[in-house]
């Protein structure tokens, strides 16, 4: 038996071990995994990681190259969709999102061949996923995924059959006719001003905290956006965003491209450029006491000490719960600085085009789902101007002599 238990101070876990095929002396390597709370717990794990070696050994031995076999279940499927397309033209972040998510398939619809899989199958997956589908992060015991998370899983299996049409493999997406979740849609959570300010005025750490989020409320910059600004990037004042910082689950940090792939000009209010130059005149600090170990090189406006870049996932989990420790809407984040620029400007009258613009919005509908509703108060002020239009109305027809009950008689 491959399933193990052992006892340990805090009492019992489960732990698998099996031997693969791979690069082992005898063409086999030895797989082996605890900390499991149950031994059916262990056993499935040890079930989807020996379906996952064994499409891997597939895989290597069909080969790579122009004249290698082509897929035959959806495991292979999604492996060859991850190397012909994932692997190649997407961001690292999304790359690890998207292998996390299949993971999570279950190992006998991965084995089964490509024209067998029907939209039934698929239904009784999301249900599954809906149900068991995640992991605790601490007990590692099942919890339910959510409808937006299934129904992510869902695109990317749907992503993979349609390329599987394209390469000729199968006639039909089932996909199409299956039914993943449909979430419920949450509004982005918008601070009001005071709220704003106290978040900007508490940040003390790290040291670039406070400046970090007033640049954000002041531009509506993306994270990766604003961790990736270079001081080059200011220029007669407008900033230039033409790339971002993404993390990956190990650590890893690295530069790419805007979310639209295009850079764009924005404008810096007045109100910023002051807290930027004090910023800028401790960074120098900084610069002055770690000497030639300065990353001058990475010319990054906000950075650690030593000019090397901030983690973006340490930099939201620090506002986060700075938000939680003032006792903001729920729900509060890094990203709602973001909600509340757009929501600001489009509540004050702004154009719809020039805040799409501003945001780095690819489709300017994408600006209206998300922003235009996303100040809070923004409908008692609309309930309040519909009072002030009703008694200047009023006040105009009894100025007129108007009896407007006496003319609807």
């Amino acid at each position: 038996m491959s399933v193990h238990k052992k006892k340990v101070k805090s009492g019992i876990v489960w732990w698998y071990v099996f031997d693969a095929r791979g690069s082992g002396r005898d063409g086999r390597h030895r797989i082996k995994k605890s900390g499991f709370l149950t031994k059916k717990e262990a056993s499935d794990a040890e079930t989807h990681r020996r379906v996952e070696e064994e499409h891997k050994a597939i895989l290597a031995k069909a080969g790579s190259g122009v004249a290698a076999a082509p897929p035959k279940t959806l495991a292979m499927l999604l492996e060859a969709f991850f190397a012909q397309h994932v692997d190649e033209k997407l961001a690292p972040k999304t790359r690890e999102r998207y292998r996390e998510m299949v993971s999570r398939l279950d190992p006998e619809l991965l084995g089964k061949p490509l024209a067998e899989v029907t939209a039934l199958h698929l239904n009784r997956e999301w249900g599954r996923l809906l149900k068991s589908g995640g992991r605790h992060h601490r007990t590692k015991a099942a919890r339910p995924f959510s409808a937006q998370t299934v129904r992510g899983i869902a695109r990317v299996v749907s992503s993979a059959f349609s390329r599987a049409i394209r390469w000729g493999l199968i006639a039909t997406n089932p996909v199409s006719n299956s039914e993943p979740p449909i979430p419920k849609k949450h509004e982005g959570v918008a601070l009001l001003p005071s709220e704003q300010e106290l978040l900007i005025q508490s940040a003390t750490s790290p040291w670039c905290l406070a400046t970090l989020l007033e640049l954000n409320a002041a531009t509506g910059a993306r994270r990766g956006e604003l961790l990736a600004l270079r001081w080059s990037d200011i220029d007669a004042g407008d900033i230039v965003i033409a790339r971002s910082l993404t993390q990956t689950r190990l650590g890893g940090l690295e530069f790419k491209g805007t979310k639209t792939g295009a850079p764009r000009r924005v404008n810096l209010p007045e109100s910023v450029l002051v807290p930027l130059e004090v910023h800028r005149k401790t960074q120098n600090k900084f610069h002055q006491q770690f000497g030639s170990d300065y990353r001058a090189d990475l010319d990054l406006i906000f950075a650690n000490p030593d000019g090397t870049p901030l983690k973006p996932d340490s930099i939201s989990v620090a506002v986060t719960k700075l938000c939680r420790k003032l006792k903001l809407p729920k729900g509060a984040s890094l990203h709602s600085l973001r909600h509340t620029h757009g929501s600001i400007l489009l509540a004050n009258g702004q154009d719809l085009p020039t805040v799409s613009k501003r945001l780095g919005h690819a489709s300017i509908r994408t600006t209206a789902d998300i922003y235009a509703h996303a100040m809070r108060g923004a409908d008692q002020e609309a309930a309040k101007r519909w009072d002030d239009y009703m008694q200047r109305a009023r006040r105009t027809l009894s100025t007129a002599g108007t009896n407007p009950q006496k003319d609807v008689q």
